[in-house]
């Protein structure tokens, strides 16, 4: 059974798994679904086409599936999708997405999402990662896996942010940030990798060697984009270890596909 404050609104229609906890003064709209023992906290509004799994945990004052603030959006039926195991503190802001993409704004699973946080249409957040304080994605932004972007950063429309990097304090992103890299500063400069998180996720010596190898080609050799690129290719064929070749794909994939170039 639902737990439901008596001063909740929740649409009739609106469908409400086993266990789920809706909080005082809060408001769930017609087309909202959460998925069990999903704890939503006192004065949350969640509407439109919004589906969320389930363990999830949303504090106090959030607001989840309004409209995208896109003057182009003329009411389409667009959707917000959130994964299992997400914490949400407060004030944050997710919206719907718009039909420049697939119509969808999607949040994975096992997330941790400060207070002040907004998630703007279409983005696409990854798994494990870590949003601080008023970090702000505009529309489009793509956000990997085991990400962390420090507290009051702001990322430009279209941005894309690889797996396992880390976007220092107040950082201002507008181009692409390589994964394993750290960024920090005004303008933008990667440091080094994001070497204290792959140690937490139980990199490998040999893995995080092959990761430094990554980023002297790209920052420390006075190679060109492409030229970088292409040695990191040649490691890569070289490779014989599952993992660290892995780990070569998932930088050439990223900076195969970076549009707005990457942060350097």
């Amino acid at each position: 059974m639902s737990k439901i404050h008596p001063t909740a609104l929740v649409d009739p229609q609106a469908q409400l798994a086993e266990g789920v906890e809706i909080g005082a003064y809060s408001i769930i709209g017609p087309e909202v679904s959460i998925g069990a023992n999903t704890i939503i906290g006192p004065h949350c509004v969640i509407q439109g086409r919004t589906t969320i799994g389930s363990d999830n945990r949303f504090f106090q004052f959030n607001s989840i599936g309004a409209v995208p603030q896109d003057m182009s959006f003329g009411g389409e039926p667009t959707a917000l999708v959130i994964g299992d195991r997400n914490t949400v503190r407060e004030f944050c802001t997710f919206n719907l997405g718009t039909l420049k993409e697939e119509g969808v704004t999607r949040v994975g699973s096992d997330n941790w999402i400060m207070a002040y946080v907004h998630i703007a249409h279409d983005v696409r957040l990854g798994n494990h990662t870590i949003l601080a304080n008023n970090a702000t994605l505009a529309g489009h932004v793509h956000v990997g896996d085991w990400a962390v972007i420090g507290g009051l950063s702001g990322v430009h429309q279209f941005v894309h942010i690889g797996a396992h990097a880390m976007i220092g304090f107040q950082g201002h992103v507008a181009q692409d940030v390589p994964p394993y890299m750290t960024v920090d500063g005004n303008p933008l400069t990667a440091r080094a990798i994001n070497l204290t998180g792959l140690k937490r996720r139980d990199f490998s010596a040999e893995r995080i060697s092959a990761i430094k190898q990554m980023h002297k080609l790209l920052y420390r050799s006075a190679l060109t984009l492409e030229q970088a690129v292409a040695a990191i290719t040649e490691l890569r064929d070289a490779q014989t270890d599952a993992s660290i070749r892995g780990d070569m794909d998932t930088m050439l994939t990223f900076l195969a596909n970076a549009k707005r170039g990457i942060v350097r």
